[in-house]
């Protein structure tokens, strides 16, 4: 019960971070790609994949530490289905190579940002 508690109450963190952060880079950022929501989820692909080497590698916590924090705040914070959403909004408006170089940037800097991650992970 306490993993699910932890779980609950990083979500909403990791959904207020989300906002946040979104707003944050909006605000800063114009042009025809949804920039807040590429760095929320790139950051939160450097987030997964460092919480998760760490705490698998270096074994720093326990298993309901990792699934709070990737579960809980990491997924929340992550914001997939609103990158598909903007993709699909951007193709519907006609702007096909803005759609599809917000949907394979995203995708490409997500991978990169895992590996980063892990790599940051390894050398602590």
């Amino acid at each position: 019960m306490r993993t699910v508690a932890g779980i609950l109450v990083a979500g909403g963190l990791g959904a207020g971070s989300r906002y946040w952060v979104d707003g944050v880079v909006s605000h800063f950022t114009q042009g025809h790609l949804p920039w807040g929501t590429f760095v929320v989820n790139v950051t939160a692909c450097l987030l997964l994949g460092l919480i998760f080497t760490v705490t698998t590698e270096r074994a720093v916590g326990s298993s309901s530490m990792r699934l709070t924090l990737t579960t809980g705040f990491v997924a929340s914070y992550s914001t997939f289905s609103t990158l598909m959403l903007e993709s699909v909004r951007l193709a519907e408006d006609g702007a096909y190579g803005w759609a599809l170089a917000n949907t394979a940037g995203s995708m490409v800097a997500g991978a990169i940002a895992v590996v980063a991650g892990i790599f940051i992970g390894r050398a602590l």
